[in-house]
C-alpha cells in the first residue's frame, strides 16, 4: 500500500470514530451504538483532523498515476470542507439536511438481524436525546454570533421533525421498535421501547425550541447571496462554475426538452398537448400498478432485470454489485426517491427508496427512468461499483470520494443513456424521461436564479424583467417542472436550503457528457462505450473539474471481442 493510499485509510477509520453518523452512512462498521457530536466542540474535532490529514497528504509521496489521482481528490475534499467549516455553513439550518433529521436516516440503514444489531439501536435510540442537546448548543451558537436561518427552512425542519416525533401519530422510533421480533430478550425489547420514547419525546422537545427561540431569530430572506452560493455550489459539484452561463444554459436546455416533450405526445396522443398527454397517462388503468406492495415488487423486479440484461452487454458488473433491494421510504422527509448505497463490506445491500406520500395507485410512466436513475446503470451502479473496486481506489475514493456532481450527473446521464440504448422506446417512458430532464433543467434556473435574486430574461413568457424570488420559483416549477404540485413545493424549500445542490444533476450530465464526446472525437473509430465507462468508473469518483481533466488523460482501448 503506498503511502497515499495508507492516509486515505486511516482517514477512513479517525473519521469513522470521530463521525459515528457517517461511519454508517459509508458502510463502516464498529460504530453503529453512538451517533455523531454536532456541538461546536465536535465540529472543531472534526475540522482539526481534516487538517491534519491535509498536511499529511500535502508531504506525502506520490508513488504513482493512481496515486496522484487519489491524492488530488482527497485534498479538494478536505480544502472544501475546511472552507465551508471557515465560512459557518454549519450554522445555518437546512429544512431536509440537518444534524437532527440525519440522525434519524441513519436508523433506515443499521442492520436488523441479530440481537446484537438491535442491542446497537437500542443504544443509540438511548443516544438520540443528547445528540440533539448538543446540536441545539450550535445552533444558539449560530443565534449569538448573528447567523440568520431562513424561517422558510426552519418551519419545514418542524414539519419533518414533528412527523418523525410522533406529533399526531405512532413516532417513527417507537415503529422501529415495535418492528422487533418476537425472540429478542424482554429485557432488550423493554430497552428499544424505553429508548424510543424517549427519542421521540426530544424529538419533538427540539422541535418546540426550533418554533421558539430559534425561529424568532429566522429571517425571511431565503437568497444565500452570490459568495456563499459559488463556495457551495463548488462544493457540491468539485468545479468552478459561470453562473450567469450556466444560468443562460439552464433556459436553453429547457427550451429544447420542452419542445422535445411536446414531439413526443404526439407520438402518445396525437393532438393533445403535454398537460392533457400527463393526464391522460396518469388516469389510464392499464399504465397504472396498484398497492403499494405490488409496486414495490415491480421496482425490484425491474432493477433485477435491468442489471441482468446489461450485465455483460454494456457494462461488466460485479457479483456483488447485483444485489440491491426497493424500499418503500418512512413518512415524514422528502417527495424525492433517493438512493443509499451498500456497506463497505456488502452485508447491507444498495436499496432505492420510495416516498409513496400516501398514495396507493402509481402510474408508470415516469417511473422507469427514475428507477433507471436511483438504481442500474444510475446510483447503484456507480456508488456500489466503486466500494468493489479495492485492488484499484483508495479507502476514501470508495467509501467518500466524488461530489453531487459527479454522482448526480451519472445518475442523470444514465437516464438518457438508457434512451439510447433503447430502454425507453415505449413513447409513455421516454416522456417520462424527458419531464426528468425539464426538472433538472428547471433547477438550473431557479437555483442560481432565487440565490443571486437574477434578472428573469425579458424575452422569455415568464415574469420577464422580474427578479427570482422564492415565490417566482414555487410558480415556475409549477409551471414547467411538469411534476404533482405536492412534490415541487417540497423540491423549492430544498433548493432553498441546500444552495448548489439542485443544479449538480444538469451541470454533472453535462460535464459527463462533454467529456464523452471529447473521447469519441479523439478516439474515432476506436471508440468504444463500454470501454469508455470502465475507464471512468476506474478512475474513481472525484470533482467535475478533475474527472473531466482525467478522462481527457485517459485514452480508453476498445473492448475485445467476445
Amino acid at each position: 500500500m503506498s503511502r497515499i493510499y495508507e492516509i486515505a485509510h486511516l482517514f477512513i477509520e479517525e473519521l469513522a470514530a470521530s463521525d459515528p453518523v457517517a461511519a454508517t452512512m459509508m458502510g463502516v462498521q464498529g460504530h453503529d451504538d453512538r451517533l455523531t457530536d454536532h456541538s461546536p466542540e465536535g465540529y472543531a474535532r472534526l475540522r482539526a483532523l481534516r487538517r491534519r490529514y491535509r498536511q499529511m497528504l500535502e508531504t506525502a509521496p506520490v508513488e504513482s498515476d493512481r496515486d496522484r489521482v487519489a491524492r488530488d481528490g482527497m485534498l479538494e475534499y478536505l480544502e472544501l470542507r475546511d472552507e465551508l467549516d471557515s465560512s459557518g455553513e454549519q450554522y445555518y439550518l437546512s429544512g431536509f439536511r440537518n444534524p437532527a433529521t440525519t440522525m434519524r436516516m441513519v436508523f433506515d440503514l443499521m442492520p436488523r438481524s441479530s440481537e446484537d444489531d438491535w442491542a446497537a439501536i437500542a443504544l443509540r435510540f438511548a443516544a438520540y436525546p443528547a445528540a440533539l442537546a448538543r446540536y441545539r448548543v450550535l445552533l444558539e451558537e449560530a443565534v449569538a454570533r448573528g447567523f440568520t436561518s431562513p424561517r422558510r427552512q426552519v418551519a419545514e425542519a418542524i414539519r419533518q421533525l414533528r412527523t418523525y416525533g410522533g406529533a399526531e401519530g405512532k413516532s417513527y422510533f417507537r415503529s422501529l421498535a415495535e418492528s422487533a421480533p418476537d425472540s429478542l430478550p424482554d429485557s432488550l425489547r423493554s430497552e428499544l421501547l424505553r429508548g424510543a420514547d424517549d427519542a421521540s419525546r426530544a424529538m419533538l422537545e427540539f422541535s418546540e425550541f426550533l418554533a421558539g427561540p430559534f425561529s424568532e431569530r429566522s429571517g425571511e430572506r431565503d437568497a444565500v447571496g452570490r459568495d456563499r452560493y459559488r463556495l457551495n455550489a463548488r462544493a457540491f459539484n468539485g468545479i468552478d462554475l459561470d453562473l450567469e452561463e450556466t444560468y443562460a444554459w439552464g433556459w436553453e436546455e429547457l427550451h429544447r426538452i420542452e419542445a422535445e416533450m411536446a414531439a413526443t405526445c404526439q407520438r402518445i396522443l396525437p393532438g393533445a398537448s403535454i398537460p392533457e398527454t400527463k393526464e391522460f397517462l396518469e388516469r389510464d388503468p392499464s399504465r397504472s400498478i396498484e398497492g403499494v406492495d405490488a409496486f414495490r415488487q415491480w421496482m425490484q423486479d425491474l432493477q433485477d432485470r435491468t442489471i441482468a440484461e446489461l450485465d455483460g452487454k454494456h457494462f461488466d458488473i460485479p457479483e456483488p454489485v447485483k444485489r440491491i433491494e426497493a424500499m418503500i421510504a418512512p413518512p415524514g422527509g422528502a417527495a424525492a426517491m433517493y438512493y443509499t448505497g451498500p456497506s463497505e463490506d456488502f452485508s447491507r445491500p444498495g436499496r432505492t427508496w420510495y416516498p409513496t406520500g400516501g398514495r396507493t395507485r402509481f402510474p408508470l410512466w415516469g417511473e422507469v427512468s427514475i428507477a433507471y436513475h436511483e438504481g442500474v446503470p444510475g446510483h447503484h451502479l456507480e456508488r456500489a461499483n466503486a466500494k468493489y473496486l479495492a485492488d484499484r481506489l483508495s479507502r476514501f475514493q470508495r467509501l467518500l470520494g466524488g461530489t453531487s456532481g459527479y454522482v448526480e450527473g451519472w445518475a442523470l446521464y444514465a437516464e438518457r443513456l438508457m434512451a439510447e440504448l433503447g430502454y425507453l422506446d415505449v413513447p409513455d417512458y421516454y416522456l417520462g424521461m424527458l419531464r426528468a430532464q425539464a426538472l433538472r433543467a428547471v433547477r438550473v434556473i431557479v437555483d442560481i436564479g432565487m440565490h443571486l435574486e437574477l434578472e428573469i430574461p425579458r424575452g422569455q413568457p415568464f415574469h420577464p424583467g422580474e427578479r427570482w424570488n422564492a415565490a417566482l420559483g414555487q410558480e415556475f416549477c409549477n409551471e414547467r417542472s411538469q411534476f404533482p404540485l405536492d412534490f415541487v413545493q417540497s423540491e423549492v424549500i430544498r433548493y432553498l436550503g441546500m444552495p448548489g445542490q439542485a443544479i449538480s444533476y444538469k451541470v454533472g450530465e453535462r460535464c459527463w457528457l462533454e467529456a464523452r464526446e471529447e473521447a469519441r472525437q479523439r478516439l474515432g473509430a476506436k471508440f468504444d462505450l463500454k470501454a469508455w465507462h470502465r475507464t471512468a468508473f476506474d478512475l474513481g469518483p472525484m470533482g467535475l473539474a478533475q474527472m473531466q481533466a482525467e478522462l481527457r488523460r485517459a485514452a480508453p482501448e476498445p473492448s475485445m471481442p467476445d
